[in-house]
């Protein structure tokens, strides 16, 4: 049963998403499960919340559009009062490219989706948590990457300066609204066990990076999930402005 209000989470339907989506509804949340197209992987993560007694919907929507925008989180209203947002919705390349190999049409595609949907997703949630609006608070979580400290050379820096934006935004909107009632932070994963490397040209990169890194092993999409999960609990009301590594010690240096 929902306990915790509504929660929105983009890019829901596989990986961390999906991971966040089933253990924010075992915590208490109704859980809004965004999706791009993927619907079977969004309504398998539904089935699976439902059928454990949670509360779950799978909403269609390109974060990166106004109107698909306004759609998710009406659909949220529909559910109940919005407590939190992780935006977690994210694309890479489809292959590793240089800044020189990189089209303008795939920078403004990363671009697009990785920041602008942050943006217009974080704006439909503060219209609905800031005290400022009437609202009675919340969290919105972030999703960065620790490519945003490496910076990606020889294969996607597009996607490395999408996150560094991120980390950008988060401390920013975490200030701009720390007197509204909502806290803002974001969490940095490292390599981990997602179908990302595989979209992204790379299906062995887990396998080959892993026992270079000082865990020598991948993470999982669950422990990243932990940390939104906390992130978003009032176990961490005195927290905004943070970002948590979960990369097994890759990039934790600012």
């Amino acid at each position: 049963m929902a306990t915790r209000g509504v929660l929105v989470v983009t890019g829901g339907s596989r990986g961390i998403g999906a991971a966040t989506s089933l253990l924010a509804a075992e915590r208490g949340y109704a859980v809004v499960v965004n999706y791009a197209g993927n619907v079977a992987s969004a309504e398998r993560v539904v089935a699976s919340i439902l059928a454990k007694g949670g509360t779950a919907i799978a909403v269609r929507g390109d974060v990166s559009q106004p109107d698909d925008v306004e759609h998710i989180f009406a659909a949220a209203d529909r559910l109940g009062t919005l407590t939190g947002l992780v935006n977690n919705a994210g694309v890479v390349p489809p292959k590793p490219m240089r800044v020189d190999e990189t089209s303008p049409e795939e920078l403004r595609r990363i671009f697009n989706i990785n920041v602008t949907g942050s943006f217009l997703c974080a704006a439909a949630a503060i219209r609905r948590m800031s005290t400022r609006y009437g609202g009675k608070g919340g969290a919105i979580v972030n999703l960065t990457s620790a490519a945003a400290k490496l910076g990606g050379a020889g294969v996607m820096v597009v996607y490395a300066a999408s996150k560094g934006a991120i980390d950008s935004f988060t401390q920013g909107l975490s200030l701009e609204v720390a007197g509204e009632g909502i806290r803002v932070n974001a969490v940095r994963p490292g390599i981990i066990e997602t179908e990302m490397h595989a979209s992204g040209g790379d299906a062995g990169r887990v396998e080959r990076v892993s026992p270079t890194l000082p865990m020598p092993r991948a993470g999982t999409a669950e422990e990243v999930a932990e940390a939104i999960l906390w992130l978003l609990s009032d176990a961490a009301s005195y927290t905004t402005g943070g970002v948590i590594p979960v990369s097994g010690g890759r990039a934790i240096l600012p």
